[in-house]
């Protein structure tokens, strides 16, 4: 069953899927120029140097591309192994410091998790950095429980791969939740010593510190300025690329994100004052809070920010699992009812979504977004409608039901769950959004266009031409790809291609 989750949830269909802009497409431009290139030291994005993120999940990607290709598969692969092995991690842990089948249920929710299934098979850092961050605070509680210095310095190693990962916050996140559980266990001189240990500190020096040298004698102060001012300070400081929100951001996203155990969650967080007494519960519920509490608090917030406190959350969910269940109580269906009332909605709305959408398309006023969702019937299919009213029905009979463990119900909901997202809603979402770019660029890879790209951002674009695209007004003889809304303000335009809101034209005299 745990082989399946992971398979459903980090692999099954991560071929087939279009690379989504702007952050795969991004990632997977940087990594396809630096093999062009041959430059490993720095990555650049369309010709012009990209200071987002460190180099670690750009050579892993580039170590994939090798050996399978420049594709989805091996452009995913490094996130999809990465999010394995924080699986398995998370499962060893809770079997070492409490039993298999507490570890089990662990495991299986944190592969078939909404928001997780979807991060683990991302094209981006996040997989591989949540890896790091998990496996540094891992080791770090078990140097707590045992005072074995090998645990502290995989701790400082783990904190090196995710500094070379994506900065700063991977070492933000392990210090801080250590200095509060230490200072809470009055263990702070313990902490100290740990912290500024030297063989630690040369461990973590010698993991990260090569290439961020390299890059400054290759870069200069633009690096410096680049990723650690605006990739970092700016992001906490500020809204970046209008990625804002309320203080309450992140309520939902957890809420959604960790479906379909929503309830479980709910379940576990009434449990506050069993949690603080214990030390691996009270360490754990630390480490959620810091990462909750700091990016509601910073300036630009995505969704999957708060999945860097995911692990502990679910590590609590499955401690508690059995004493939320409808099992451990007196018989009644409303207490069935109430946990598997989260998949119910998640899965009615997806079987009613051509509905939901069609009612809401005539009070669209974005006129490329009607021309994107235009074909939107003939994206759910007879197999779209009949998976989700038996997972509708499926789940109903899990209400009613009383002889089966409500355990094994919810996990089967996970896989169902997982399942649906991999075959279903991403490739939905993705038909939508991608295909028209992915289509358009193997035209002009297939016909060698140079290609310019106006009042658009699409850098898969690049990956699928395997080629630079310049950004700019289009000039007479220009092929440009851009959206259908702004081809009227062109004259003499002759369409090569054009779908959902996309158009590849050539530009005549104006």
């Amino acid at each position: 069953m745990l082989l399946a989750a992971i398979s459903l949830g980090f692999f099954y269909n991560i071929h087939a899927i279009p690379l989504f802009d702007v952050d795969e497409g991004a990632f997977s431009e940087a990594t396809r120029e630096m093999l062009v290139r041959g430059d490993f030291i720095s990555t650049y994005l369309n010709g012009v140097p990209r200071y987002d993120k460190p180099i670690l999940i750009y050579w892993l990607q580039a170590a994939s591309v090798t050996l399978f290709g420049i594709n989805e598969f091996a452009l995913r692969l490094p996130s999809a192994l990465a999010a394995t092995a924080w699986v398995l991690a998370i499962f060893f842990f809770v079997k070492t410091l409490r039993d298999g089948k507490t570890a089990f249920y662990a495991a299986i929710m944190m592969a078939t998790a909404l928001e997780i299934s979807i991060m683990g098979k991302t094209a981006t850092a996040d997989a591989l950095l949540n890896l790091w961050i998990t496996s540094s605070m891992l080791v770090g509680y078990l140097f707590f429980h045992t005072q074995r210095q090998k645990y502290l310095y995989w701790m400082f190693f783990f904190i090196g791969l995710g500094f070379l990962t994506k900065g700063p916050v991977a070492v933000m996140i392990p210090l801080a939740v250590s200095f509060l559980f230490f200072a809470i266990k009055r263990e702070f001189k313990l902490w100290l010593r740990a912290v500024f240990n030297p063989i630690g500190l040369i461990i973590f020096l010698a993991v990260a510190m090569p290439w961020y040298v390299a890059q400054y004698l290759k870069e200069g102060d633009a690096f410096i300025q680049g990723f650690f001012f605006k990739h970092n300070i700016d992001r906490f400081q500020g809204a970046m690329e209008q990625h804002d929100g309320s203080i309450f951001y992140y309520v939902p996203v957890v809420l959604l994100g960790l479906l379909p155990y929503t309830t479980v969650l709910l379940g576990t967080l009434l449990r506050i004052k069993t949690i603080i007494k214990d030390d691996l519960q009270l360490f754990l519920l630390l480490w959620f809070g810091f990462v909750f509490l700091f990016f509601s608090l910073s300036g630009t917030k995505l969704p999957h920010y708060v999945v860097y406190g995911f692990a502990p959350l679910i590590i609590l969910m499955a401690l508690h699992l059995m004493n939320t269940l409808p099992d451990r109580r007196p018989p009644g269906m409303r207490a069935r009812i109430g946990l598997f009332l989260p998949p119910l909605l998640f899965f009615a709305t997806l079987l009613f979504l051509p509905n939901i959408v069609g009612y809401a398309l005539p009070q669209i006023r974005d006129d490329f977004m009607k021309l994107a969702l235009a074909d939107y019937q003939t994206l759910f299919t007879p197999a779209y409608r009949i998976f989700f009213g038996v997972a509708v029905l499926l789940t109903l009979y899990f209400m009613v039901e009383n002889r089966l463990e409500s355990s094994r119900k919810l996990l089967l909901s996970g896989l169902v769950t997982a399942f649906a997202v991999s075959n279903f809603l991403i490739p939905v979402v993705a038909h939508v959004q991608q295909t028209p770019i992915k289509e358009a660029a193997l035209i002009a890879k297939q016909h060698d266009y140079t290609v310019v790209m106006w009042r658009l951002s699409m850098p898969s674009f690049s990956v699928y031409s395997e080629r630079l695209v310049e950004k700019r007004d289009p000039r007479t003889n220009d092929i440009v790809i851009t959206k259908s809304i702004y081809l009227a303000t062109l004259r003499n335009t002759e369409i090569i291609y054009e779908k959902n809101g996309i158009v590849l034209a050539k530009v005549g005299a104006q």
